[in-house]
């Protein structure tokens, strides 16, 4: 298994800062909708959810991250979402 150093997690979380505060993300959190669960989440409370993991390789990328509750983000941490059942 992949594990990325702490150099690259540092770069990635700074890039998914800027993805947070981009009209992109904004658009894509005004649903108000967890990719996960499908539960209704006021959009300021939805997280920003790497599907692969930083720490597993995965990077800050629109093609990478979806919105999802609290609940979910903490709960799949740093697995795959085949790796995950809730």
């Amino acid at each position: 298994m992949y594990v990325a150093d702490e150099t690259e997690i540092r770069r990635e979380k700074a890039k998914a800062r800027e993805l947070r505060a981009s009209q992109w993300w904004k658009r894509k959190c005004a649903k108000g909708v967890c990719h996960y669960c499908g539960r209704q989440v006021p959009p300021g409370e939805l997280t920003m959810d790497h599907i692969v993991p930083i720490a597993r390789g995965g990077k800050s990328t629109r093609g990478n991250v979806v919105p999802c509750c609290k609940d979910c983000n903490t709960r799949k941490k740093d697995q795959l979402p085949m790796e995950w059942k809730d």
